[in-house]
């Protein structure tokens, strides 16, 4: 039998680990169910457009989405409102979306400088290394905001806006306990921006933390998957093969079976509400045992590839592919990893992520990269300080005008240029646009008297060529893999899958390898799917850990075992120090319910607080928390105030669960039965 082991962990050596275990609960015991509740909404906050979609727990097979959004650009669809935020001159809440962004543009530019616009700034969850609630981002004239008060000023908008609609539909005032929020993430996320989002819902009175399981946390991978299983027919345009699917020709270039879809949905999109009937598709139930497919979700933000592998209920697991490290592309950071889902029907599913600006504004990253190239780069970034306003509405045009793009596409696009831009530029340079742009040398773009930019329809899609080009090596790698072969299907998904360009890239490159299989309203994809998931969060059976992680403890010295260097003698016993004790090793597969179990005793009886330190490696195999590679990531807190005993020695049992999309702990004092408080923080640190 092993050494009880003494932990290290938050500076108190007193505090001793005992039966390390695993145990599994049942999935019922560990998930609410979503009946419980009398709706489901789920809010798809996006990098670019966000919004809301909802279910009855008694009609799960409608899902409605939200109201028409008030606003919106000619040849831009409003089924969700961009993900603007604007904030008075004393920093207190003023609008959302397109209300911000319209309200902001009318505003005298000698008052915007005043005003706290901000957009796409959710990635700054991921992209901030030490993450805390006091972690600021800036606002459009540069003045800088604590990120939590914006995320949580637009949940709050989110959950006016719903309550709202939800008592105006059933006559009366809408109870929010009634209501069980789902939140969708990127599955890069790691557990700080994940838990980021919670706190954000705290502070916007979402839920309270007095009831956590009002809220769950869904990866915008696995929500996509969930819906697309349920496609019928008619739900889809077939590019893979270019079959006719709801009346398409088959002769019908790329772009236009999508087209014929836009308006299919914009003919039905009166009634906001979408049947799920509660049957599998019928793509899905072409596919066979051990058949594999793809979902491609392309956001604004990010571009997340997922394989997944049909098993029946009875079937074993089998790994298809793992993706491996980290790599450097120039300023573009690309992280690759993955994660393991189930269904009922158990899908097995690998994640291969792009990270960096490969979604949808790596397209304004090249537009305004050509802006300063004609421009100069210092008149870009004074104008973007000095006129605010402007430059959103700068973007505003580019925006439309991206959406125009198309690979056969043969006429000019123009893009409004704001008369402030035009101005600001004479008084800054001393010359005219015009001038700027005969002086640049790019042939592509020319100017027009009526104050707008022309651009050819190549120029355009020059712009887009460096995103679909990483997002197109990115697949082209992943189908070389050996395990990744016979792929039946690829599921395009998100905002971006609706540019007809990457449709045509992503089709050139497969060569028919397999069907590409486009939703309607492919932007709703993710937020439909994630209203499915709040109805049943045990359809995912299993999921793969994507770090090690473990706490440091004592462990007794063997000579031939443990370094010299890690040898502690105390009170006459020789201890080894540092030893890392996993809880979840990485890439293991863990099931829903499933716990770590491990028991700790305070060091003295009076002890109130145990706090011990919480460490992660991307490494399966860690022995020590000093090895490199193994950082101290969060904390485990548990409050054994009021559980006092008689017992000469207490034993704190501490329940971990790692098969959720968020960690969580629960903890009992063994001797009395009472419940110990238990919580993970991984923001502090």
């Amino acid at each position: 039998m092993t050494n009880p082991s003494l932990s290290k962990s938050g500076g108190d050596p007193g505090i001793t680990p005992l039966s390390p275990s695993h145990i599994q609960q049942g999935d019922t015991d560990q998930v609410q169910s979503g009946l419980s509740f009398v709706v489901v909404v789920a809010i798809d906050f996006g990098t670019t457009s966000s919004g809301y979609a909802y279910a009855f727990t008694k009609e799960p097979e409608c899902i409605h989405t939200m109201r028409r959004w008030e606003g919106g650009d000619p040849g831009v669809s409003n089924q969700k409102t961009p993900t603007t935020i604007l904030l008075t001159p004393d920093r207190k809440f003023h609008s959302f979306g397109y209300a911000a962004r319209d309200f902001y543009h009318d505003l005298d530019p000698s008052e915007s400088k005043h005003w706290l616009y901000l957009e796409k700034f959710k990635m700054k969850l991921h992209t901030t290394a030490n993450l805390s609630t006091d972690t600021e981002i800036h606002a459009a004239n540069g003045k800088r905001v604590k990120a939590l008060d914006i995320f949580a000023y637009a949940l709050a908008f989110f959950k006016e806006q719903a309550l709202k609609e939800l008592s105006d539909q059933t006559g009366s005032e809408f109870d929010n306990s009634n209501v069980r929020w789902v939140i969708t993430v990127p599955a890069i996320w790691k557990m700080p921006a994940k838990q980021f989002m919670r706190e954000a819902a705290y502070k916007s009175a979402l839920v309270s933390r007095e009831n956590p399981e009002q809220l769950i946390i869904a990866l915008e991978p696995e929500a996509a998957s969930i819906y697309c299983r349920k496609l019928r027919l008619h739900q889809m345009v077939d590019l893979g093969t270019q079959t006719t699917q709801n009346g398409f020709s088959p002769n019908d270039n790329v772009g236009s079976g999508m087209t014929q879809a836009k308006e299919h949905v914009r003919r039905n999109r009166q009634s906001r509400t979408f049947l799920v009937e509660n049957v599998v598709g019928e793509l899905w139930s072409e596919l066979e045992e051990g058949d594999r497919y793809v979902v491609m979700d392309c956001g604004g933000g990010t571009v997340d590839l997922t394989v997944h592998q049909i098993r029946l209920p009875e079937g074993h697991l089998k790994e298809l592919y793992k993706a491996s490290g980290n790599c450097l592309q120039g300023n573009v950071f690309c992280r690759q990893t993955l994660f393991l889902l189930l269904f009922d029907s158990l899908i097995q599913p690998h994640l291969y992520f792009l990270g960096g600006p490969y979604g949808s504004i790596g397209v304004d990253y090249e537009f305004e990269k050509l802006l300063c190239k004609i421009f100069g780069q210092d008149f870009i970034d004074q104008f973007k300080i000095k006129r605010p306003a402007a430059w959103v509405d700068l973007m505003i045009a580019f925006e439309s005008r991206k959406r125009a793009a198309a690979p056969e596409r043969t006429n000019p696009l123009n893009i409004n240029l704001p008369f402030s831009f035009i101005d600001y530029y004479k008084k800054y340079r001393g010359h005219s646009v015009d001038h700027a742009l005969r002086k640049s040398n790019v042939d592509f773009v020319k100017w027009s008297s009526q104050g707008m930019l022309r651009m050819n329809p190549d120029a355009m899609n020059t712009l887009f060529k460096p995103t679909i080009d990483h997002i197109i090596q990115h697949l082209t790698e992943l189908f070389e893999k050996p395990e990744v072969s016979d792929i039946k299907f690829l599921f395009l998904v998100g905002g971006f899958a609706e540019s007809t360009l990457l449709q045509q890239a992503v089709q050139n490159m497969l060569q028919g390898r397999c069907r590409i299989i486009i939703p309607h309203d492919v932007g709703l994809t993710i937020l439909k799917g994630a209203v499915l998931f709040g109805l049943d969060p045990s359809v995912i059976k299993v999921r793969r850990s994507p770090l090690t992680y473990g706490v440091g403890v004592l462990n007794r010295f063997v000579d031939s075992k443990h370094p010299p260097e890690k040898l502690l003698i105390k009170d006459g016993t020789r201890w080894c120090t540092d030893v890392f004790d996993t809880f979840i090793a990485a890439d293991q597969s863990v099931a829903l319910g499933e716990m770590v179990k491990r028991s700790y005793t305070p060091a003295k009886p009076s002890q109130q607080i145990i706090v011990i330190h919480i460490y992660c490696s991307e490494k399966e195999s860690v022995g020590f928390i000093s090895e490199p590679g193994v950082r101290k990531c969060g904390t485990l807190r548990l409050d054994v105030s009021g559980t006092e005993s008689s017992a000469p020695r207490r034993e704190i049992q501490t329940l971990m669960q790692f098969g959720d999309t968020e960690i969580r702990a629960m903890a009992i004092d063994v001797s009395t039965g009472r419940t110990v408080k238990a919580s993970v923080d991984f923001l502090s640190h």
